[in-house]
């Protein structure tokens, strides 16, 4: 597993999930936050993207 270099960008995450993980097979996934729904969506790029 590759790691994410946080000290080049200033930011150290709370905690890190594999896309792997987190989309088990999916190419979409919904998410929840503050009463908002939000879709996170693997491209056929291999690129993710974020709707509202």
């Amino acid at each position: 597993m590759r790691q994410w270099n946080a000290a080049r960008n200033g930011l150290v995450p709370d905690r890190t999930v594999s896309s792997v993980d987190l989309f088990e097979g999916r190419k979409e996934i919904g998410i929840e936050h503050h009463g908002a729904y939000y879709r996170l969506k693997i491209t056929r790029q291999g690129k993710l993207i974020l709707n509202k």
